[in-house]
């Protein structure tokens, strides 16, 4: 089972307003198998000391270096921390504190090092998560399923969630033994039905609280109209697993996921493409990094599209936007998309990081604007 902690928007909006002397940012692959660690640890020292380096490379106080030295230490030295990870780990360390998030998706190595954060990367946990949950849905048995990308499938244990309709309502059958004629009905089974799904919504609700994972449906046809009209959950989406889960075994549920996580991502990208090429024509999106970076400044940005991968060093003016690019990256530049996607967030602004095969063109951003700039 993955241990994630994924970033709040909260927690996103803070990191981004972060402005310090000097600010290390951290990125690397972790895994899950905790007998496997020790690897993940070894790499965060080799990361730690270049982060030092490139601190003392541009001249910070050597005070200021060993304390962030020593928030990474610590990290690096603490058993328990390490004995639950997931796929990747994001690290923000400066001289007052130290942030850690393990996320679900794979992200490449990096080091950073500013006088903000590189948050971007981090966006991509929230974007698009590589995990998943099943609700395995049928009048004889319920189960919760947690899909990751590199792991079996496995079962969550859901305080409270019952183990079948009958169990949920106290009764013998769906239908008879009930204390009130009316489950003896076509409505009044349907009502029961209905009281079924609630208990199950409330106990689902209730333990995955507000993260930023996708709960899938699956269910028949019927039952599954039926929850989703009486669902709480936001994360719950809108299409599903139209099978009755009865029949089918874990994995078999988990391989569905999987291709409806593919189609759940596919869509919202192909419809933010869909409305940057129709915003063209009246001047409302940009793939120009520093016609975004104006906007970025401005307010200007609705949705924005980044590249994860790609860095773009340089500068971006605090009150005209306007970008000096850098030859390299260094200690006294950042990464100019990063900062745009910044800026954009601290706006208000929907900010989705994806591959580079899913942006439009074969600029490192798309930009649909809530005006001409």
């Amino acid at each position: 089972m993955l241990y994630v902690d994924i970033p709040s928007a909260a927690d996103l909006h803070a990191l981004a307003l972060v402005r310090t002397s000097a600010a290390v940012s951290i990125y690397l692959p972790t895994t899950p198998v905790s007998g496997e660690v020790s690897g993940d640890r070894t790499v965060l020292k080799n990361l730690a000391k270049e982060a030092a380096a490139q601190l003392a490379d541009a001249g910070h106080h050597k005070r200021e270096i060993e304390t962030i030295e020593a928030y990474l230490d610590e990290l690096i030295e603490d058993e328990g921390f390490w004995r639950y990870q997931a796929h990747s780990l994001a690290i923000f360390a400066k001289d007052d504190g130290i942030r850690t998030f393990r996320v679900p998706n794979a992200l490449g190595q990096l080091v950073e090092v500013a006088d903000r954060f590189h948050v971007k990367p981090l966006l991509r946990a929230v974007t698009f998560p590589n995990t998943a949950y099943i609700l395995a849905l049928a009048e004889g048995g319920v189960r919760l399923l947690e899909v990751s990308p590199d792991l079996p499938v496995t079962v969550v244990t859901v305080p409270d969630l019952p183990k079948s309709a009958t169990a949920a309502l106290g009764v013998s059958s769906m239908g008879v033994g009930t204390q009130s004629r009316r489950t003896d009905s076509a409505s009044g089974q349907r009502g029961a039905i209905a009281t079924f799904c609630r208990i199950v919504d409330r106990a689902i609700r209730a333990h995955l609280g507000n993260q930023h994972v996708p709960l899938f449906l699956a269910a028949d046809s019927a039952l599954g109209a039926i929850y989703r009209s009486v669902n709480s959950h936001p994360g719950l989406v809108p299409f599903g697993i139209d099978h009755s889960p009865a029949d089918m075994s874990d994995a078999d549920l988990s391989d569905a996921a999987r291709a409806l996580l593919d189609r759940l991502y596919a869509d919202e990208v192909a419809a933010v493409r869909d409305e940057f090429a129709a915003r063209a024509s009246n001047g409302r999106s940009t793939a120009d990094v520093a016609h975004a970076a104006r906007a970025s400044t401005m307010g200007a940005i609705a949705t924005l599209l980044v590249d994860i991968d790609t860095t773009v060093p340089g500068t971006v003016d605090e009150e005209t936007g306007a970008v000096t690019f850098a030859d390299s990256e260094a200690a006294d530049n950042y990464g100019v998309v990063d900062e745009i996607a910044r800026r954009a967030l601290l706006s208000g602004a929907r900010v989705l990081a994806v591959r580079a095969s899913d942006l439009p063109t074969d600029k490192p951003l798309a930009a649909i604007l809530r005006y001409a700039v």
